[in-house]
């Protein structure tokens, strides 16, 4: 194994920042100095000055080969590692699926099979529980044990992963005994259905219709919702892909009360409106994902939710599917496009946008983005940050360099970006995962394999 030395930069972490050398030795951060106070041998030397030194970015909520709506996401795990690799993503944490009337063992097999082998990066697993029944309850335990410690129930897609208040209840009841974290997919599906109906009837098909009837407001109302069915669990819970602002405020009302209660956002919602839903000729449909893209003023609330720690983390969600021939098969009935925007190779860069343009401290990136993400999903010490004893997953990132993101240049496997044409101020230079490169002066030099499984502990941020 190599001991690699990365000199003359500027370390960010969530904690601190500091000009220092890093030293790496059989795949860990082995030691950080004051440059030229030690005189370390190693077999490669990085020179990073006048860039930053940051952790490898976590990315928490991935749907690589997801199966939906009679087609698959576009990414598979091969493609979507290798994408996050290039955006400075070395650890994402995908959702193997239960299906209905099977066990959870079945589901996580199945996902381990899909990625076994193929990563670029190292990768983990939440579990999506689509029938909560005792068998299942009882296996929620089990998973904990072998390091899949969160569990995903949605209140939206009646008869396809909808849970009732019931179910998800008793899934909570189970994780406050258990330390798993239960997430949620809050908007009110059941409700959402119908307005959908409705809106078909009218001739309302187009893409713009997606966001029109996932009302705001039916957000809120299920955000509400699994945070009072929590708080009878004596459990904790965790609101993933926050978009709406009245929703945010849900959030705020609960950790003001010193509750348990964590939320998500993504890039989309920071950087994306109801605006792109409502493009010409079909092209709305890229931007089709649920929760929906929301009117530009939401946007505020999440920035400031971001800023005041009421939203912990910001992931993507990445489930891509092409416009062509996927997104297509909604043409004519917006209830039929695939939920799901590209964007695993794109988080890191836009968050560093935002520190340019004032929304974020360099600290407050690496936490939303490496850090918060690691701790919230037992991975943090190994993940998350640059100090002795953790993975040496490191990043050499030019904060000066200047990219336009593009179809064109991204390494997603899908037909479009969800931010053609958008200029960003910074860019990934080398990528080091465990030590490896992955990533080295913008050239891929990683391989399918090289990623491994990589078992959680239960939420850091629960005594």
């Amino acid at each position: 194994m190599t001991r690699t030395l990365i000199t003359g930069g500027l370390v960010i972490t969530a904690a601190d920042e500091v000009h220092a050398d890093v030293l790496i030795e059989h795949g860990r951060i082995a030691a950080l100095a004051a440059p030229g106070t030690h005189e370390w041998t190693a077999d490669r030397v990085i020179d990073a000055a006048q860039k930053y030194v940051i952790p490898g970015g976590v990315d928490a909520h991935t749907h690589m080969e997801m199966p939906f709506g009679g087609t698959y996401a576009s990414d598979t795990f091969e493609t979507g590692t290798r994408a996050a690799a290039w955006g400075g993503t070395t650890t994402i944490i995908d959702f193997a699926i239960q299906n209905r009337g099977h066990s959870l063992r079945e589901g996580l097999d199945t996902w381990h099979a899909k990625a076994d082998g193929k990563c670029a990066i190292d990768y983990a697993f939440h579990m999506i529980l689509s029938d909560v029944n005792e068998h299942v309850l009882k296996e929620m335990d089990l998973l904990v044990g072998e390091g899949v410690s969160s569990f995903k129930l949605f209140t939206a897609y009646p008869g396809v992963f909808f849970s009732d208040d019931g179910q998800i209840l008793r899934a909570m009841q189970k994780a406050a005994t258990n330390g798993g974290l239960i997430m949620t997919h809050a908007e009110n599906g059941l409700a959402i259905d119908v307005l959908v109906e409705q809106a078909l009837a009218r001739g309302e098909t187009d893409p713009r219709y997606h966001g029109e009837v996932r009302k705001a407001l039916l957000e809120a109302e299920a955000t509400h919702r699994v945070i009072k069915l929590a708080q009878v669990a004596g459990a904790p819970v965790y609101v993933v892909h926050v978009s709406a602002q009245e929703a945010v405020a849900e959030l705020t009302r609960a950790r003001d009360a010193d509750l348990p209660v964590f939320g998500e956002t993504c890039p989309q919602y920071l950087f994306l409106s109801t605006d792109n839903l409502a493009e010409p000729d079909f092209e709305g449909a890229k931007y089709v994902c649920s929760t929906p893209l929301r009117p530009r003023e939401h946007q505020a609330a999440l920035w400031r939710g971001l800023r005041t720690n009421d939203l912990q983390v910001v992931s993507t969600d990445h489930c891509p599917f092409c416009f062509v021939g996927q997104k297509e098969l909604g043409r004519g009935d917006f209830s039929k496009i695939p939920n799901g925007m590209p964007g695993v190779e794109n988080r890191m860069d836009l968050l560093h946008q935002a520190v340019v343009d004032g929304h974020l401290t360099r600290r407050r990136w690496i936490e939303i983005a490496c850090a918060t993400p690691a701790r919230m999903f037992g991975l943090y010490g190994r993940k998350g940050t640059i100090a002795p004893g953790a993975d040496a997953d490191v990043v050499i990132y030019d904060p000066h360099a200047e990219q336009v993101l593009s179809a064109a240049t991204h390494h997603m496997n899908v037909d479009y970006s969800a931010y053609e044409g958008k200029r960003v101020t910074g860019r990934v230079e080398t990528v080091l995962s465990r030590g490896e490169f992955v990533i080295e002066q913008r050239e891929f030099t990683g391989h399918a394999g090289h990623g491994a499984y990589t078992p959680r502990s239960t939420c850091q941020y629960l005594g």
